[in-house]
């Protein structure tokens, strides 16, 4: 059984600022210590373009994200990760080899689409 983390209130979970974007570059990030790439995403014209470290590189090729709508954390102050500022959190879950898949939405969605 996977342990739980304690309850919440709804307003806990209201100070997260989570968006959909689509991802528009990736690079790779030799310099971080667990396989990783750099990924720029764009959030639309309120956001515009933010940049993240994701350790992705199990389940997913640089052609696999080019374009792939993801939601992320996006109200975190930046995380410095060897020599690059990751903006925004991606957010996926484990498989059972505990390697990550991105959290993506099932259809099309305006850039920046609060997610709730």
């Amino acid at each position: 059984m996977i342990a739980t983390k304690p309850t919440i209130g709804y307003s806990d979970f209201d100070k997260l600022d989570i968006r959909i974007g689509r991802v528009t570059a990736v690079e790779d990030f030799p310099k971080a210590r667990k396989a990783s790439f750099k990924l720029t995403i764009d959030f639309g014209p309120v956001l515009g373009l933010r940049q993240s470290s994701a350790q992705i590189t199990a389940r997913y090729s640089k052609e696999d994200l080019q374009g792939k709508l993801v939601a992320a954390v996006v109200n975190f102050p930046p995380k410095r990760i060897a020599d690059f500022d990751s903006d925004v959190l991606v957010l996926g879950a484990s498989d059972d080899d505990g390697a990550v898949i991105l959290l993506s939405p099932d259809r099309s969605l305006p850039l920046g689409s609060k997610v709730f």
